[in-house]
């Protein structure tokens, strides 16, 4: 559609909740519909026979003949709320990056500020469960590059994905989220409040799956191939060889967007994805700038990044057994046995210094009773 063109009519919006409620018309088989009859009138007007022309099987036929008359009225009472909107496929707000996709969504259930949807946006992606160092990384880079106004795009699931979002509000910046629900419910629940920051934030929360549908494991792959399609760019922070945030990472290169991933330590298996992702072609990332220069071409009204200034930690501020004891820490997980060992304190000064080096945020501990010492942002 041109631009300028208005939101869809309540007429077609209905139109489209009969196609989104169809059971086993997903995006493909719309792709195929829409080649064939390019509204959604026209797809509802088609015969019985355009429909198996197109792939569609005996549930989406009856569907599409006798459509969920109260769950379509439910959708549209839903939408009738401020800051709630269906974006389909022909509206002018439909996200151009997302036609990149063969198989774009039919359209977005959309909470927040849907202007989101069109900024320049980097996704941050990682593990359900980081290391400390892991966790501070997502929320520092979030933090700083929507800070320069980047909108920053994860899903909403714990670990790295939380952290990435919680350092963009924390920076009065934008956040988008996309999930593998329905809008209206949030996953996992302990996430509500955030959920709420986000769009009591500015930010905006998506989803192409029908309201109400609840979390299953298929939808999160899906839910991947949005995020990557929608971002400039992927930043893997922390992944296991065989995390779904490298799906999202293959998803992007292959639709053309660039990759990024933050190197660990060899001893650390959350590492691993990072480094397999480095060896096929990401860029390795030790800041921000390294992120902002790569997509410089791309933005506009971007900060630069100014002067790294010493930070107020440092081992030279610290007290010399402080300052010994992090040297000898390194920044691999590490027992209380070898940093004896290692800074020639004893086991009791070693011990109390653990405790006043971890209450300053130097450090943290580790499973195993093992301690690793903290990057500063």
């Amino acid at each position: 559609m041109a631009p300028g063109t208005r939101p869809a009519s309540a007429t077609n919006l209905r139109d489209w909740l009969i196609l989104l409620h169809a059971p086993g018309l997903g995006p493909r088989a719309f792709m195929r519909l829409w080649a064939l009859r390019p509204s959604p009138q026209a797809i509802l007007s088609a015969s019985p026979s355009v429909w198996r022309e197109a792939g569609l099987k005996q549930p989406a036929i009856d569907a599409l003949r006798a459509p969920d008359e109260p769950r379509i009225e439910a959708a549209l009472d839903w939408l009738t709320a401020p800051g709630r909107h269906l974006i389909p496929f022909d509206d002018p707000r439909y996200p151009t990056r997302l036609r990149d996709l063969s198989d774009p969504p039919l359209a977005l259930f959309t909470l927040g500020d849907p202007d989101l949807l069109n900024l320049p946006a980097l996704a941050i992606v990682g593990t359900r469960h980081p290391t400390p160092g892991g966790a501070l990384n997502a929320r520092a880079f979030a933090r700083d590059l929507a800070g320069r106004g980047l909108v920053l795009a994860s899903g909403m699931a714990q670990g790295i994905d939380a952290e990435a979002h919680h350092g963009a509000l924390e920076a009065n910046g934008l956040t988008l989220a996309v999930v593998g629900t329905g809008v209206d419910r949030v996953y996992p629940a302990q996430h509500r409040e955030l959920a709420h920051a986000i769009v009591n934030g500015g930010g905006l929360i998506i989803s192409e799956l029908p309201l109400g549908t609840p979390p299953r494991p298929g939808h999160f792959p899906r839910r991947n191939r949005l995020l990557a399609a929608l971002s400039l760019g992927t930043l893997v922070v922390e992944a296991a060889p065989r995390s779904g945030s490298l799906i999202t990472a293959r998803l992007a290169s292959e639709i053309g967007r660039e990759v990024f991933a933050i190197p660990g330590s060899i001893h650390n298996p959350m590492a691993r994805g990072c480094h397999s992702l480095i060896r096929n072609g990401a860029k390795l990332v030790e800041s921000s700038a390294d992120i902002l220069e790569e997509l410089a071409d791309r933005l506009v009204d971007i900060s630069p990044m100014p002067a790294a200034r010493p930070s107020a930690t440092e081992a030279s501020a610290l007290p010399d057994g402080h300052a010994r004891l992090l040297e000898a820490m390194g920044y691999d997980p590490v027992s209380v046995d070898t940093l004896v060992e290692r800074s020639g304190l004893t086991a009791a000064e070693v011990s109390s210094i653990l405790l006043i080096v971890q209450l300053q945020g130097l450090i943290a501990p580790c499973p195993g009773g093992l301690y690793t010492r903290l990057p500063h942002a």
